[in-house]
């Protein structure tokens, strides 16, 4: 992801998450921390085309990685562009030599969690009203050893 896609992304965004949807500062503070040698973030998009259909996030800190975002237009929804997103966001972990990766998913978004789990994510506790101002509950969720779980994934290219 670069400053460019930021438009594009905030409209995806707002269409998917209108609630709690990211503000245009964030996705710029987290592009700050995804470049050089020191970067601590990876951020992708998924073009067809020129059109964006997709964008992820992924954070890193010592040997934790955390999923910070993950979305795909909705005429994109069962393609596997969510699976190709998910595996480079967990190459990116292997390559920051995170040990293990978190994440949340809101409790009612069940085609995420299945995702989640076809790559071996496993729940291991709820954060009670995360996600607001709905006040919905999140389900945390923690993969061991990324590195284990991107074998096969191909498709849509995904660019940095």
């Amino acid at each position: 992801m670069r400053w460019w896609d930021i438009d594009p992304v905030l409209e995806l965004e707002k269409d998917l998450f209108p609630e709690d949807a990211w503000s245009r500062g964030m996705f710029w503070s987290e592009l700050a921390h995804a470049r050089g040698s020191e970067a601590t973030r990876r951020y992708v998009v998924a073009l067809d085309g020129e059109r964006l259909v997709g964008y992820a996030g992924l954070a890193a800190a010592g040997d934790l990685g955390d999923v910070q975002t993950i979305a795909v237009r909705r005429d994109q929804w069962g393609t596997g562009l969510g699976a190709r997103l998910l595996a480079e966001l967990l190459r990116a972990a292997t390559a920051f030599e995170c040990a293990e990766v978190m994440l949340e998913c809101r409790v009612d978004n069940v085609r995420a969690q299945k995702l989640y789990e076809r790559f071996g994510f496993e729940p291991i506790g709820f954060r009670r009203g995360y996600y607001q101002p709905g006040n919905v509950d999140a389900l945390v969720m923690r993969l061991n050893d990324p590195s284990t779980s991107v074998n096969g994934v191909q498709g849509t290219e995904i660019n940095g």
